[in-house]
């Protein structure tokens, strides 16, 4: 019988060479579709065999230790051999072909010989060409000579008789996969007068060397390659044999298609696209994972296969096992872990589930997400598969395999009668489905179908799925018929060691002597099944990775109609309708279990994306800094708005927005929101500014419980003996005491190794129940987000049952707690509570550092945060998306948003794409910061920074009247006054040289006013270019949205492909009076630093507990470059006092205090909430800006 070969780099399409040959064996039945292709095959090895000569000298070892030359050679030798074969005539033509090139024939013979002997191991290489020449008695260049003649020769009479057996029209010739062997042919039918080609026959069957492979070989079909007139003979004489009814006759005419060959062909492919994916995303490997319930031995077997197939091709497979225990809720949560795992690509739940209790499998697997159903046996797969959906989702992998034989087989499905005998879920149904969508005509059967054997016989095309050992007869079956058989039955066989043996569906004794192609079983559909489930799983993993390429996003930005007089800002964003946020999450490709939806237009994005795009390569890192401002600011976030709608709306660059989330005390103050303005801004821009998500709220519960926690530990501590607070902080629970994992950390920190608390000496209780904090040390205080300044001082524990533990302590706004800064700088839902765990809330008497890890508390605190964590999305007025969260402090803290979002940001955007954040305050405060600390931490360098200037701002530095936050603008400030812009310039000229100094690109935003002159703006620009700037661009954007800032848009993106030289300011190993001096001297233009007395017993103090190493978070006005916000430009010959030095360790960061730094805002005479209020007939927000 045959088994089908594939040549190396050839379609396999047709039965190859008898059993027993070598794979390599060429298989003409491709090359003979153009004559031209065969010849092109001669030449290929004429000009590898001129290659090999002329390496005259050399070992040739790289050649010959290359698998696929190797192949290669051996392939393109078979032809000429086949070619040259003497083994038939054909009509007496070609015997030049047929007699003639000795020379090249004995040369590849000795070449094959020496090749066999290297891939057994004879030799451990190959010799050197002047070896094998010297061996084979040759000279090389007459050699070389006698070939390179030869060959042509050979060229010339295959061009002629190609053209005469080959004809390129012949398309019905072109198509036949398979032939008859000579032998197989009855003897009546060959001695028959009217049998076609009767003499050519006779002719073959003259050949003794057919004869002996025939007897040898059991050969019922006749390899393409050996007879080239014969496809069109075969067909002639089964078409005759067939009127004559002697088909019947022939021995066993069935080609036998080996799955296991095919299944092979597949997975090699499989292994190189894989190779392929692992290249293009080094770490990256296609994730199957198989789940199982029980211990079925049978399902373990079938586990085993697959698990084997994956590895072999590079897919990581994991085997989850649960016990027979397992309940049906309890499985189904566990593969909905599976879908929200970005490793895992492809998912199957082996079936039957050998559980104890009752589990609906079906509703199992309709839990597993369509992305990732490789089995295609849910639902959802069966009903796209019914309405012809073949692309776009997975196809059940038994069918599909079965279509990849038929395929093989070489039969024409379009139009051909089909039967499946089968309707099953898995096989039969499902393969109905495939050869009704591939055109052919279906008729499905199954065991109560009448004249069972008479439908059967209907079909060109036979897929058996039935159940039922050898149940298809040889009658059953129309001759030349293919013939899948999906069946796999034991029966008892005593001839069999094991007293059984594997049978299909098919009675393959019988269908064999009728079919013209068979699957056998085993070694058939089987490995074709768990190919197709390979297949599945890469391209499952595939798309994964498409996802990761830098692709342009689909997305539909909104449309902007400026008006000319711009209505506040809630009017305009209320004139907008924004895109349902999971509309914005699909377009930018995030993942439906990725994203947590509060309400339909804000939500939460998981971090799981990190991990499921770690392998994609980041985008381009913008971040927007501006001069010292005045009290009105001078637009950085509407800059930032503006310049992300450009980008996206206007440039369609992949680009993200990262803000920081407003407080709720500026919104309710006088400042207002912090969404932007006019026409750049986020929306819903009332919900941006009230509450969101909740962030803010779950950092004051965790602030708080933190600071009650203090003040209880020192109540309790004052108030028992070391006994008694042992009792109540490790308590029997029935009658045994247990340490909680926080303990034990405490434990280990204390240098205890005893973890039986039962075991602890009476000095080791001390030590762990005391931790003795000094009130005066204590650091730590209660928040709210609300102006409130009669909170700014307070005294608690004034009620009795407090026993006079009175203390002095303070409110500060939510967004200065350390908590918030904590969020903005953690990389990690792991490194937030290790963050949490360090933060120091006061020193103990002896002064060792308290921290909320010794209070117990950062488990606590990080189960209030694990929502926060999570960035909050968002989008622009034109539809571009934007990332929320987090706003820490720009003075007490660094004044940026989160790590995380900008990290999750960088990933979706892709290598083109850009993400866009803001530094809070001028350059010298939040771009410094952005620098030493952000940076630091989040290991991101941005590649370009924007520098947002006001004509307003420089005519302030340049000498002008003061500006102060609701009062109308002095008259210098709206008419043209070019000497103030020019004296102001200093400041600018500063900043511009503080972005510089850190090697990174400076584009200058100028964001202009109605009542700014267009001298005063080019003024500016002049001076800015002139300064060192890469560019300096005039911007409208907030009064034209994304169509105002196109220009600043094109310089940031032509400077974000200019190289540069980040480096941090200062060492983190220098003490800490330097790095304080550095930042001062270097940023703020001062002559030195005056550290105070107390600011030095602190750094010396923190010095001691090991915070040396921490960078520096200035404290200071952000209204001046010194320490007094009144003087205003570049001032020289001033120093920077520092009163005190903080920590915040869980942050990680030092913050020196300049001046007086408040940290409760109050409420001003007329706050913004006289004029907030709710439409009570639309509930919309009014008032707000």
């Amino acid at each position: 019988m045959l088994t089908c070969y594939r040549s190396p780099g050839e379609s396999q399409q047709c039965c190859g060479p008898p059993a027993g040959r070598r794979q390599l064996q060429v298989n003409l039945s491709q090359d003979r579709l153009s004559r031209g292709k065969v010849v092109h095959r001669v030449i290929e090895l004429r000009k590898a065999i001129q290659e090999f000569l002329e390496q005259k000298g050399s070992p040739f070892a790289t050649k010959f230790t290359d698998k696929e030359w190797l192949a290669r050679l051996c392939y393109l030798a078979d032809i000429f051999a086949e070619l040259n074969s003497g083994n038939l005539q054909l009509q007496g033509r070609n015997t030049t072909i047929i007699d003639a090139h000795y020379t090249v024939a004995a040369f590849l013979g000795k070449l094959r010989l020496w090749i066999r002997r290297l891939e057994k191991g004879v030799i451990a290489q190959f010799p050197t060409v002047d070896e094998f020449i010297e061996e084979n008695s040759h000279d090389t260049g007459s050699l070389l000579q006698t070939i390179n003649k030869e060959m042509s020769d050979h060229l010339k009479g295959l061009e002629t008789s190609m053209h005469h057996y080959f004809p390129e029209s012949d398309q019905e010739t072109a198509s036949l996969q398979w032939i008859i062997h000579p032998f197989s042919v009855p003897d009546e039918a060959i001695h028959d007068d009217d049998f076609p080609a009767k003499e050519e026959w006779i002719t073959m069957r003259a050949n003794e060397a057919l004869k002996i492979e025939f007897q040898n070989q059991n050969a019922d079909c006749f390899w393409i390659s050996r007879l080239a007139d014969s496809p069109t003979l075969s067909k002639r004489a089964l078409k005759w044999m067939s009127e004559k009814d002697l088909s019947s006759s022939m021995s066993g005419v069935a080609c036998v298609l080996s799955g296991k060959e095919v299944a092979q062909d597949v997975r090699n492919q499989l292994k190189q696209d894989v190779d392929n994916l692992k290249n293009e995303f080094p770490g990256f490997a296609p994730g199957l994972a198989i789940v199982q319930v029980g211990g079925r031995e049978d399902s373990n077997v079938y586990i085993r296969m697959k698990v084997k197939a994956a590895e072999e091709i590079g897919i990581r497979a994991q085997h989850i096992k649960f016990p027979r225990t397992i309940t049906q809720s309890q499985l189904v949560q566990e593969v909905k872990k599976l879908n929200n795992d970005p490793n895992i690509h492809g998912m199957i739940v082996q079936v039957p589930l050998d559980a104890d209790t009752e589990i609906d499998s079906d509703l199992v697997l309709d839990t597993i997400s369509p992305n990732k159903d490789v089995d295609g046996l849910t639902t959802a797969s069966a009903g796209r598969l019914s309405h012809g959906m073949l692309q776009g989702g997975f196809l059940p992998c038994t069918p599909n395999g079965c279509m990849e034989l038929i395929r093989r087989s070489g039969a024409k499905i379009q139009g051909a009668n089909a039967v499946v005998l089968g309707r099953s879920k898995i096989v039969g149904t499902p393969m109905a489905e495939l050869l009704k969508w591939h055109h052919a005509t279906v008729t499905t059967c199954h065991s109560r179908t009448t004249d069972l054997p008479s439908v059967v016989r209907s079909a060109d095309i036979l897929v058996v799925g039935i159940g039922r050992p050898e149940m298809v007869k040889g009658s059953w079956v129309k001759p030349r018929a293919v013939v899948i058989d999906c069946g796999i039955n034991s029966i008892p066989d005593a001839t069999k060691k094991s007293g059984s043996r594997l049978v299909g569906d098919v009675d393959y004794a019988e269908v064999s002597k009728v079919a013209s192609v068979i699957t056998p079983v085993p070694g058939g559909v089987g490995p074709m099944t768990v190919a197709m489930l390979m297949k599945n799983t890469v391209i499952s993993a595939q798309e994964a990775a498409k996802r990761m390429r830098a692709a342009e996003w689909k997305i539909r930005y909104l449309t902007l109609e400026p008006l000319e007089k711009v209505p506040s800002d809630i009017e305009v964003a209320r004139a907008q309708t924004p895109k349902d946020v999971g509309e914005v999450a699909d377009e930018i490709g995030l993942l439906e279990n990725e994203v947590d939806l509060y309400g339909k237009k804000k939500a939460k994005v998981s971090l799981s994306v990190l991990q499921r795009l770690a392998h994609q390569k980041n985008g381009k890192y913008v971040v927007v800094a501006g001069m010292t401002p005045t009290p009105l600011g001078e637009g950085k976030s509407t800059t930032t708005i503006g310049l992300t709608q450009a980008l996206g709306a206007h440039l369609k660059k992949n680009v993200f927005a990262c803000v920081r989330q407003p407080s709720q005390g500026p919104t309710f103050g006088i400042k207002g929101g912090a969404a932007g303005g006019g026409y750049s801004q986020v929306i819903p821009m009332d919900e941006f500014n009230l509450h969101l998500t909740g962030d803010i709220h779950a950092i004051t519960a965790a602030n708080n419980l933190l600071a009650a926690q203090i003040d209880a530990r020192m109540f309790h501590e004052a108030t028992q003996t070391d006994q008694a607070l042992y009792g109540r902080l490790v308590p029997k629970v029935k009658g045994v005491r247990k340490f909680s994992p926080i303990q034990i950390n405490r434990l280990k920190k204390l240098g205890i190794v005893e973890t039986d608390p039962d075991k602890l000496t009476p000095e080791e209780v001390t030590k762990f129940v005391r931790l003795n904090i000094d009130p005066t040390t204590i650091t730590w205080q209660r928040v709210m987000d609300t102006n409130d300044r009669f909170l700014r001082k307070i005294t608690i524990g004034q009620s009795p049952t407090e026993k006079d533990k009175t203390r002095e302590c303070q409110f500060d706004i939510t967004v200065a707690s350390e908590i918030m800064a904590i969020l903005a700088l953690t990389t990690s839902l792991a490194d937030m509570r290790e963050r949490l765990g360090k933060m120091v809330v006061a020193s103990d008497t002896s002064g060792n550092p308290v921290t909320a890890e010794d209070l117990g508390a950062s488990g606590a605190l990080t189960v209030l945060m694990k929502d926060a964590i999570k960035p909050n999305l968002m989008q622009t007025l034109e539809g571009t998306p934007v990332f929320v969260h987090a706003g820490p402090f720009a003075n007490i803290a660094h004044g940026n948003s989160s790590i995380i979002a900008d990290k999750i940001a960088l990933k979706l955007v892709g290598e083109d794409g850009m993400v866009v954040t803001e530094a809070g305050f001028g350059a010298d405060i939040g771009m410094e910061k952005f620098f030493n600390i952000k940076c630091r931490y989040s290991g991101l360098v941005p590649n370009v920074v924007v520098l947002v200037a006001t004509i307003r701002a420089l005519k302030m530095h340049g000498g002008g009247p003061t500006v102060t936050a609701g009062v109308p603008l002095p008259a210098e400030y709206v008419q043209e006054n070019l000497g103030l812009v020019e004296s102001g310039f200093s400041n600018l000229r500063k900043q511009i040289e503080n972005s510089k100094m850190f090697g990174i690109p400076v584009v200058v935003a100028i964001n202009s006013f109605a009542t700014d002159t267009e001298g005063e703006l080019n003024l500016v620009k002049k001076l800015a270019v002139g300064a060192g700037a890469a560019d300096a661009v005039i911007c409208s954007h907030w009064a034209n949205g994304g169509a105002g800032a196109v220009g600043l848009a094109e310089a940031v993106v032509k400077a974000a492909s200019q190289p540069s030289d980040f480096k941090f300011l200062y060492d983190l190993k220098l003490p800490v009076e330097e790095k304080i001096r550095t930042i001062a001297c270097r940023i703020y233009g001062a002559d030195d630093i005056e550290i105070q007395p107390e600011a030095q017993t602190q750094i010396d103090r923190y010095k001691k507990q090991g915070f040396n190493d921490l960078p520096i978070c200035m404290a200071k006005t952000h209204l001046s470059l010194t320490s007094d916000p009144s003087k205003k430009g570049a001032p020289t010959g001033f120093t920077i006092p520092v009163r005190d030095v903080r920590a915040s360790v869980g942050a990680g960061f030092l913050y020196p205090l300049v001046g007086t730094m408040s940290t409760m805002p109050g409420l001003p005479t007329r706050p913004c909430i006289y004029d907030i209020d709710l439409d009570l007939e639309t509930e919309e927000v009014q008032g707000l800006f």
